[in-house]
This record gives structure tokens, C-alpha cells and sequence, in this order.
């Protein structure tokens, strides 16, 4: 009896010792993406290399393609608890905090590697910690979103031939600013349900990276893509502030770590794929067509300034001293 009791209390003493190491945490990662694109992918693999170096105490579960929310859903949810982390255009941070929205005024940036530069910056750390003392949310990276161009069933050249034109833009301001400058009818329309917009008519044009118009198939209801290049967009990988307040100082680096690394692979990518997409749309039948930015640019500055937007022009001046 006393063998069995000694065996009893030592395995009930190994569970007990052993009962922190097995405790885990499961995360909720949500983004409106698609499980063929960059953003998904490497969502999946930071996820991995997380549980992998907290050593299986947090598990993270990728949601793509608005499974848990349109994009301003899983926004809220970060503040709800009812996600954990996001992927995110930094569009629906400045609602709560509108200088961090600067990157999105119109020709801001010269192309992707300025972008990234930015967000690497003293400029953009400063807005990110502001964007966190308002919400609690923190943002970890930035990964690459691309040239927002526009594809359209309607051919233009120049700003005065985007008027009247039914053109999907997201529910942000900034986003409306160019073809609203042009005097088109932006309509907000939900991201899940651009497709079926385009095709039964809805609207007659988007605008997105060539990269998004290719996984979402917007090139199968559209017949030509003009490369206004208006916005050079970015999402950010944001943690809710019920998740990183509860992180050590070594799981917040490896939070860090590894969603930055993430953010780098899924640039690259991006970057790659831009350059072959305008051949690729031409040999689907698509017209591509180059147009002359600055007469987009100047209708902007003149019917939206920057500050009407809540943006701060000391921040977009940062931006443009980079190089």
C-alpha cells in the first residue's frame, strides 16, 4: 500500500508540476484576404513559428476571406475581444486616430520601397505609439499591400474621364478622395461583395493592386486597368491590447520578431508580382494603360487637402524627406 501511495502522490506531483508548461492560449487572426494570397500565407507561418518559439503556449488560428467580419468587423473586434489579431489597412486605424491614415493621402509615396522605408522610420514608430496610447492596439509590421490602380469596363486616359464613372471604392475618405477630385460616384461596397458588383453591373470599376485584382478574379468582369497608381497601400499586423498587455517582454519580442520577418517575405512577394501582372492582364485581353499622374495629383490638391482628411502636412513633409 505505501508502494502504491508513493506512486500515486508522485505522479499526481509530475501533473501538477507539469500543469503551467501545458497551458495554452489559443489566438483568433483574422484578415479579408484570400488563402492564395502573400497575407494569408505568411499569417499562417507566423502563426507557427509563434506556437513553435513560445513552445506551444500560444496558438494561433488564421481566419481569411472575411470568415470572421468585413473590415471594419474585425477593427471593432480587437476592442470587442472577439479577435486577437488582425491584417489591416492602416484606412481603418486613422478613424481612431487620423494621422496614422497620412500614407494615404494621394501620391504620397514615390513607389513601395519609399513606403517601406517609411514604416521602418522614426516618423512611423511615433504614429503607431500615438494609434496605441488612443486604442491599446499595437502594431507590429507592415507588409507591402502595392499600387492601388483601377480596372474599369470603361477606358479612360486622364482625371476628366473618370467623371460620372461607378467606381467600388472602401468606406475610408482617402480612398474616395481621387475619384471624387475626378467627379466619379464612389461607392462604398463591402470587399467580399466587389465581384458580383462588377459583374451584374453594380458598379462599372474598382481600384486595388494588381495583385488583389488578380486573387480576387476582378480581371474575369473588367476589360481594361489604368495605372493611376492614386494610393501606394500597406497593411499592418495589429495585436488587440487585451493580448499584448498580458505578453512578456520576451513574447512581445517574439511577437515582434516574427511578424516582421513575415512582413519582409510577403513584401517581397508583392514587389515580384507587380512587375509580371502587367503582362500577365494584356495576354488575358486586358488594355493596360499608363496615364500622367500629375493631373490626378492636382485635382486633388485642390478639391481635397490633406487637412480636411485629419492629416498633419508635418507628417506627410516626414514622409517625403525620406530616401
Amino acid at each position: 500500500m505505501k508502494r502504491i501511495a508513493s506512486l500515486v502522490f508522485a505522479t499526481t506531483a509530475m501533473i501538477a508540476a507539469s500543469g503551467p508548461a501545458l497551458a495554452q492560449t489559443k489566438l483568433k487572426w483574422a484578415h479579408v484576404y484570400e488563402t492564395s494570397e502573400p497575407y494569408h500565407r505568411w499569417s499562417v507561418w507566423a502563426g507557427d513559428e509563434i506556437k513553435k518559439r513560445t513552445n506551444g503556449k500560444y496558438e494561433v488560428q488564421v481566419f481569411p476571406a472575411s470568415s470572421l467580419g468585413k473590415e471594419t468587423d474585425i477593427n471593432q473586434g480587437l476592442q470587442l475581444g472577439t479577435v486577437d489579431m488582425i491584417i489591416s489597412g492602416l484606412s481603418f486605424a486613422a478613424r481612431s486616430f487620423p494621422r496614422i491614415g497620412v500614407g494615404y493621402y494621394p501620391f504620397t509615396f514615390r513607389d513601395g520601397n519609399h513606403l517601406v522605408a517609411w514604416s521602418k522610420s522614426a516618423a512611423f514608430r511615433e504614429l503607431a505609439d500615438g494609434y496605441e496610447s488612443k486604442t491599446g492596439v499595437h502594431i507590429t509590421s507592415m507588409t507591402y499591400y502595392g499600387a492601388r490602380h483601377t480596372s474599369s469596363n470603361r477606358p479612360f486616359t486622364d482625371c476628366a474621364g473618370m467623371r460620372n464613372l461607378k467606381i467600388r471604392v472602401p468606406d475610408v475618405p482617402a480612398y474616395m478622395a481621387t475619384p471624387r477630385a475626378c467627379g466619379a460616384n464612389p461607392a462604398p461596397i463591402a470587399f467580399a461583395e466587389v465581384y458580383l458588383a462588377l459583374q451584374n453591373g453594380t458598379v462599372e470599376a474598382q481600384e486595388n493592386p494588381l495583385p488583389t485584382i488578380e486573387a480576387k478574379k476582378f480581371y474575369e468582369v473588367q476589360k481594361h486597368i489604368i495605372l493611376t497608381g492614386h494610393i501606394v497601400d500597406a497593411v499592418a499586423t495589429q495585436v488587440a491590447p487585451h493580448i499584448w498587455k498580458k505578453l512578456s517582454a520576451d513574447e512581445k519580442r517574439i511577437f515582434t520578431e516574427v511578424t516582421l520577418e513575415a512582413a519582409a517575405r510577403g513584401t517581397d512577394e508583392i514587389l515580384k508580382r507587380e512587375v509580371e501582372l502587367v503582362d500577365e492582364f494584356r495576354k488575358k485581353g486586358l488594355t493596360v494603360t499608363q496615364v500622367d499622374r500629375s493631373g490626378f495629383q492636382q485635382a486633388v490638391l485642390k478639391a481635397v487637402p490633406m487637412e480636411s482628411l485629419g492629416y498633419q502636412k508635418a507628417d506627410w513633409d516626414k514622409i517625403q524627406a525620406i530616401r
